[in-house]
């Protein structure tokens, strides 16, 4: 599966908290193969690969894994240990997915300052249940920490079903931002903006859902998490989604067309046109940003040459893959081209 590449918005908003701490930051983008001029640019991405080291190395250097955001450090390990209680927990508390948000809000409401978090259940005709988020004093003036919280939750609760969890709708109590498209792709449900709280909304049934994780779940997942999630996707039931997913599993190859796609789908050209159309996409787009994550990954590897990847992605001479490369990210394939730790 080809991951989504991961928007300069989201390098700069995380690089905030080192700011406010004086902290330089370009060595640390060196460090992740991420060239600092790339941040000049509101169109250019990086890899999810790029974007874990950055990360790490920003955890390494300021020890605190809200990267600098909050009045207090979470020293990193913290979030390693809520995921032991929620999983191990569940012998004696129960070991459904209210309990293990319970015991998510529980550890977190041990620390005089921080993310704070309240699972809240509606009845009636709504019968929904959120999770709450409380980011007032660690989110920073992008939002990275809303976004960046939000999605871990969702993630997380779905890791712990071993299930994807469908939102209804996720909502933010700010204005909807100039990248306010990386949203749906990130939650695969409708984003409210200037809501009342900041929420993830889902089926109330859900809640008693018991909990798969084990011990070894445990250890994959955290080799992995949190620092990969702004990157990770197809959690939603779209048609793009599916689309993108079929158009991944070709590569490295030739992408199928759209009437093939549609055979997959078992539906006509048009029906697939429409439906892509109702949700603000078309093939095309959805190919291309396909295309473009997938050139970035496999760029910032450095384990492939320019014309080799233009030839995978299906362009007619690297010339056109030139092109398209700087239409998508405004900037050359070559500047992409040298991997972690070899720019300097």
């Amino acid at each position: 599966m080809v991951t989504r590449s991961v928007s300069v918005h989201h390098v700069r908003a995380v690089l905030h908290g080192a700011e406010r701490r004086s902290l330089p930051t370009e060595p640390l983008l060196r460090r992740a193969g991420i060239a600092p001029e790339t941040l000049d640019d509101d169109r250019a991405r990086v890899s999810p690969a790029q974007f874990t080291l950055l990360v790490q190395a920003l955890w390494t250097a300021l020890d605190d894994e809200l990267l600098g955001f909050g009045p207090i450090p979470f020293k990193v390990g913290t979030f390693a240990m809520m995921c032991r209680v929620v999983v191990y927990g569940g012998v004696r508390g129960g070991h459904d997915l209210r309990a293990a948000l319970r015991r998510c809000r529980e550890f977190y409401d041990l620390f005089p300052a921080g993310p704070r978090l309240r699972p809240v259940e509606t009845g009636g005709a709504e019968d929904e249940a959120a999770v709450e988020f409380d980011l007032a004093d660690c989110d920073g003036p992008a939002h990275f920490g809303s976004e960046a919280t939000t999605v871990i939750g969702h993630r997380f609760a779905g890791w712990l079903l071993r299930r994807r969890i469908a939102l209804r709708r996720a909502e933010f109590a700010y204005p909807a931002p100039a990248h306010a498209a990386e949203y749906a792709l990130l939650f695969g449900a409708p984003c409210v903006f200037d809501a009342p709280r900041t929420a993830i909304v889902f089926d109330r049934a859900l809640l008693d859902e018991p909990v798969l994780q084990d011990a070894e779940g445990l250890r994959t997942f955290l080799r992995r998490a949190p620092v990969d999630v702004l990157a990770r996707l197809d959690y939603a039931a779209t048609v793009s989604a599916r689309v993108r997913r079929l158009l991944g599993q070709a590569l490295p190859g030739p992408l199928p067309t759209p009437e093939q796609i549609a055979a997959r789908l078992s539906v006509s050209p048009q029906t697939l046109r429409r439906q892509l159309a109702a949700e603000g996409t078309s093939f095309q787009q959805v190919r291309d940003r396909l295309r473009r994550d997938h050139a970035i990954a496999a760029l910032a590897s450095g384990r492939v040459s320019i014309e080799a990847l233009s030839r995978q992605l299906g362009f007619s001479e690297p010339s056109a893959f030139h092109r398209a490369f700087r239409r998508w990210t405004g900037a050359t394939p070559r500047s992409y081209r040298l991997g972690p730790g070899q720019r300097n």
